[in-house]
């Protein structure tokens, strides 16, 4: 695996604990403080960086795929590289999912906030009877 990759997929990684604490501290604190545009804000960056793991996942899957094709001709070294390739995606997996759970659960809470916004409902047109 090239460095360059396994970087890109640590540094990745590693900037997800500062997203989970700031949607930790958004669902932590009461509903009626809630900043509709602060959650909606912080829902963009967590999708983004969903589609950031999952990019590098579909990397993690090619090369698996093409390091374990090439096992028979180069043997022990290269297997080690797939195990090290399938620990990274099996990771990248698990930070995808818990990811999208805490997305989830922030897309209620923004909605909520959203429609407690005063003047959200729909008001009926003057054009239109009850």
């Amino acid at each position: 695996m090239t460095d360059c990759v396994e970087r890109r997929l640590l540094v990745s990684m590693n900037n997800l604990e500062p997203l989970f604490t700031e949607i930790a501290t958004l669902l932590d604190q009461e509903e009626g403080d809630d900043d509709a545009e602060q959650l909606e804000r912080t829902l963009t960056d967590g999708y983004a960086q969903a589609l950031t793991l999952e990019a590098e996942r579909t990397s993690l899957e090619r090369q698996v795929l093409r390091l374990s094709l090439d096992l028979d001709e180069h043997g022990e070294a290269m297997l080690s590289e797939v195990k090290e390739l399938a620990r990274q995606l099996h990771a990248c997996d698990d930070s995808c999912e818990r990811l999208r759970g805490e997305l989830v659960r922030l897309k209620r809470r923004h909605s909520r906030a959203v429609h407690a916004t005063p003047g959200w409902a729909c008001q009926t047109s003057p054009d239109r009877t009850a």
